[in-house]
């Protein structure tokens, strides 16, 4: 365990180095930042080798880019009655959208962006926020309830998860809750509550949740969630940082060893990861004008 929390932490400190200034597309391979379509209002990240996937929140639209050369286009056009937050890709090429407020989650083909399917998961006021992928399975958070979604991926019916045990849903009806979420190798669901900044692991097949303790600390403002291993990434986003968290094997603990920032981060809501790097998608919730604000995605170390 020594070993491994003092990698985490040299790798997260290299990720404290100072951050370029401008918000375009470098000239150079694997540019710092990379701009997005202006207004585009992104949440979501996701990553296959190294081609890029970033939702825009209130059309629905998903851009597909390069973290090569930082160049991309939109690949699933805006359409009404859609949104787009967390996201996902498959080995098979299929991308998996949380449709938000919508209460849906959405499917589309991650080479042409053309829609397999839709699937209506919450009725309501839903939000649903993130998606995970593990072992044929897509689970979606939603923030509004004690609840997570399955999808097989081999189209059989989606299946509702209450989440119980030592969670609770906490704050008003617009609350948000449950948010970011990752699965473990022995379909275990690792959960965040954004609002009171703690984390769970959660049985995928009973939905009984036990909050990881980690030692007095806590991931307030908790939105995406990375796993690798037993190293956990949880970006805070209104905090502008990322909290890199050594799990207990059995999940019962864990330990923020490094906290990583970075002078670019503006809000920044998700992850996604290539073999070195780290890429954090901006959100700049609360800035004027969204609609003609400039907004990229950051990549660290």
């Amino acid at each position: 365990m020594r070993r491994l929390a003092l990698l985490v932490v040299v790798a997260a400190t290299a990720a404290l180095a100072p951050a370029a200034a401008a918000h375009h597309p470098s000239a150079s391979p694997f540019p710092k930042l990379i701009a997005l379509p202006t207004g585009w209002q992104p949440e979501g990240i996701a990553i296959a080798h190294k081609t890029f996937f970033v939702g825009s929140i209130p059309t629905g639209a998903v851009y597909r880019g390069d973290v090569r050369t930082g160049t991309g286009q939109v690949l699933v056009q805006p359409q009404q009655g859609r949104a787009a937050i967390g996201l996902k890709v498959s080995r098979d090429g299929r991308l998996f959208v949380a449709g938000g407020p919508t209460g849906k989650a959405f499917v589309y083909d991650a080479r042409s962006g053309a829609p397999l399917a839709e699937h209506a998961l919450a009725g309501g006021t839903p939000f649903i926020n993130d998606v995970a992928l593990r072992h044929g399975t897509a689970y979606f958070t939603n923030s509004r309830a004690a609840e997570v979604f399955a999808l097989p991926l081999n189209g059989a019916p989606v299946r509702r998860i209450p989440i119980t045990g030592d969670f609770q849903q906490t704050g008003d009806a617009t609350a948000t809750n449950l948010n970011g979420i990752a699965v473990t190798r022995n379909d275990t669901l690792i959960l965040v509550q954004s609002n009171t900044g703690r984390l769970f692991a959660a049985d995928a097949k009973t939905g009984v949740a036990k909050e990881i303790d980690l030692g007095g600390a806590n991931v307030i403002n908790g939105d995406g969630l990375l796993l690798r291993g037993r190293v956990l990434f949880v970006v805070q986003n209104r905090l502008n940082q990322i909290a890199v968290i050594l799990l207990s094997h059995d999940l019962t603990r864990g330990r923020v060893v490094k906290t990583i920032t970075d002078p670019a981060f503006d809000v920044p809501t998700t992850i996604a990861a290539t073999h070195r790097h780290l890429y954090a998608v901006n959100a700049r919730f609360g800035i004027p004008s969204p609609q003609t604000a400039a907004y990229d995605v950051v990549r660290v170390p």
